[in-house]
């Protein structure tokens, strides 16, 4: 065999197999390997878009943070109003309803004590009457005692 025959046989070979590897085999791997490619950037695009609506998710939800806490501060704080106005209007209630009650037992002891200067009237007049009775046994005219000690009575 001839070195040189070999030679060029096996470069047509070569060429032949580069041929064949060019047109079957090469296509396919570039075509995976541009389909990674793509998947990856679509990845790392994902990622991106993620990360900026976390980031603006947190934004909104520190917002909402913000905004529940001075509503809760203005809630806290009208209720403590309301509380302080409910206190205020209990107490003037309390007030006027022992006003009333002190006024009541002021009738009421005023009430007791004319019925007290009644009766002791009404005893004064009855000793008055016993005395003058037993004093005047002997006159007989009943009808002047009578009027005489009505006018007492009411003097007392």
């Amino acid at each position: 065999m001839n070195i040189n025959a070999t030679l060029i046989v096996q470069i047509i070979v070569f060429i032949l197999l580069v041929l064949f590897t060019m047109k079957f085999v090469w296509p396919p791997i570039a075509a995976a390997l541009d389909e990674r490619a793509s998947k990856i950037a679509d990845g790392l695009a994902a990622a991106d878009k993620a990360k900026s609506e976390l980031s603006s998710a947190n934004k909104r939800v520190d917002a909402e943070l913000a905004k529940s806490r001075t509503e809760t501060t203005a809630r806290l704080a009208d209720a403590e109003r309301r509380g302080q106005a409910i206190i205020e209007e209990a107490k003037s209630k309390a007030t006027a309803e022992g006003n009333k009650i002190v006024a009541a037992a002021k009738v009421e002891a005023e009430q007791q004590s004319v019925r007290a200067r009644e009766a002791l009237r009404e005893q004064v007049a009855a000793l008055a009457v016993k005395g003058a009775e037993q004093i005047l046994r002997k006159e007989v005219n009943a009808s002047v005692h009578a009027d005489l000690l009505g006018r007492l009575k009411t003097e007392l």
